[in-house]
């Protein structure tokens, strides 16, 4: 068994644009209404990159952007206990019903 990836070519033009657009969606959307949101300083830097990297899709790197971003300027301690408190627990029970919702129309 092997896996076949070639059937996927003709679909490339499709996933690449939509990974494109979302990734102008998600830069879009840090710079524009979360760094806003948070303050325009410091913290809602930090903030950003951790959601740049939630955007990415998993918490921890958003943890690994931030750490990043904190080594070469300097601590965040809000930052650190906000991001993955709202990335791991809300997303996560909130996703627990949205899939119990959709799953109540099938």
């Amino acid at each position: 068994m092997s896996m076949e990836l070639w059937t996927l070519a003709s679909s490339a033009g499709v996933l690449i644009t939509t990974m494109l657009l979302q990734s102008i969606a998600a830069v879009a959307f840090i710079v524009f209404i979360v760094f806003r949101l948070m303050g325009k300083n410091y913290f809602a830097a930090v903030i950003s990159a951790g959601f740049a990297g939630f955007s990415l899709g998993a918490t921890p790197t958003a943890i690994a952007n931030m750490t990043a971003v904190t080594q070469r300027y300097g601590p965040s301690p809000v930052a650190f206990i906000v991001l993955p408190l709202v990335s791991a627990f809300f997303v996560d029970l909130a996703n627990a019903f949205i899939i119990q919702w959709f799953l109540g129309f099938g």
